[in-house]
């Protein structure tokens, strides 16, 4: 008869409580394989193997619903595992590696007496929030039906701020500029050709391209208007994908960010965007399942904000600072406990979509 191990014995093995294992008993993720004469589950090898598995995604900042469909594949056996899942430590190694040379820079710079630039700062913060993106940032296709909408016939698009390649439209011929070496470095195979540049410097001619397009990128640069002429000056059509801000529109900003209101005060009005472009600007609605997990994405799963592996996709938690981010944090774990959220927020569960400020510009 094939040994079995106790819950108790697996949650020590494995360095994880018993409530976690009889959580993930109960969502169906990792379900022993037997019980005892008493009741109790019993775990076979089997079962501590997908646990094993389930650990190390989880670790690498996958959710569960993600997880379960990964391990839940009869079609990849254990060797398939643990080949995707190597390839995956060794990506986040070299972000890691990326990361640790980039803070080395600005810690020489630092010690010499150098002040580092307001462009080589903004690579610091791309690289930071850039090493968490394969865990949280996708491309949500609602939107990227939007964007690819908006760039009309356009063949040849250039993708300005492009970080890991969402939203490239796979039926045009792409060129793709991203400043930070982390980002381009979790390119996928097979993604367009990209080059290191700045949006306010583009090192193309004049009208070089049908359209270009930028996604949730512009807040990032150090000089937008210039940037969006630089995107108006190399193509004929422009879209861009960014946010009017703010504090009103979403909870999480409203109730426990205010923080939040002196970043949104320092970046342009939508009306100087869209003018720097000779464009209008569209609403986007967010729909409450959106696969990207920009900073509203979640705004009708608040639990998600509780997680730091979505939080750490997001650049305005690291703008903020920590002593914000973990009063925040705080908060909303107190709030979402004793129901309070729920509360002030009842309107938010029947909604499918929400209007938070996201806006589509187009010239």
């Amino acid at each position: 008869m094939e040994e079995h191990l106790s819950v108790g014995q697996v949650a020590e093995l494995a360095g994880v409580t018993v409530r976690t294992l009889h959580h993930y008993d109960e969502i169906g993720l990792l379900r022993p394989s037997a019980r005892t004469s008493a009741g109790h589950r019993a775990y076979a090898a089997g079962d501590v193997e997908r646990l094993r598995e389930v650990l190390a995604y989880r670790r690498l900042g996958f959710g569960l619903q993600e997880i379960a469909g990964l391990v839940g594949n009869p079609a990849i056996d254990a060797v398939a595992h643990l080949r995707r899942l190597r390839g995956l430590l060794a990506d986040q190694r070299d972000r890691a590696a990326a990361m640790v040379k980039a803070l080395d820079h600005e810690l020489a710079a630092r010690t010499r007496g150098i002040a580092t630039t307001p462009e080589e700062q903004l690579r610091m913060l791309y690289d930071t929030i850039g090493s968490a993106y394969p865990a949280t940032r996708r491309t949500e296709p609602r939107i990227a039906a939007r964007i690819w909408s908006a760039l009309g016939d356009a063949r040849t698009v250039l993708n300005v701020g492009a970080g890991t390649g969402s939203y490239e439209p796979a039926d045009r011929d792409v060129t793709a500029v991203e400043p930070s070496a982390v980002m381009r470095a979790q390119r996928p195979p097979g993604a367009a050709p990209c080059v290191s540049a700045a949006a306010e410097r583009l090192p193309f001619a004049d009208q070089s391209f049908d359209a270009a397009m930028a996604v949730s990128t512009v807040h990032h640069w150090r000089d937008p208007i210039a940037g969006l002429r630089e995107m108006r000056r190399v193509a004929r059509r422009v879209v861009v994908l960014t946010y009017e801000a703010s504090t009103s529109r979403f909870w999480l900003t409203r109730d426990y960010l205010p923080e939040f209101e002196q970043l949104a005060a320092a970046l342009p009005p939508l009306a100087d965007l869209t003018g720097a472009i000779g464009g209008q600007a569209e609403p986007v609605l967010i729909p409450w399942d959106c696969a990207d997990g920009f900073f509203e994405a979640y705004w009708r799963r608040p639990q998600a904000y509780l997680d730091s592996s979505v939080r750490r996709a997001v650049s305005v938690w690291t703008r903020v600072g920590p002593e914000a981010e973990r009063r925040a944090v705080e908060a909303l774990r107190d709030d979402l406990a004793s129901g309070r959220w729920a509360g002030r927020n009842r309107d938010v569960a029947a909604l499918d979509t929400a209007e938070l400020g996201l806006r589509l510009l187009v010239a």
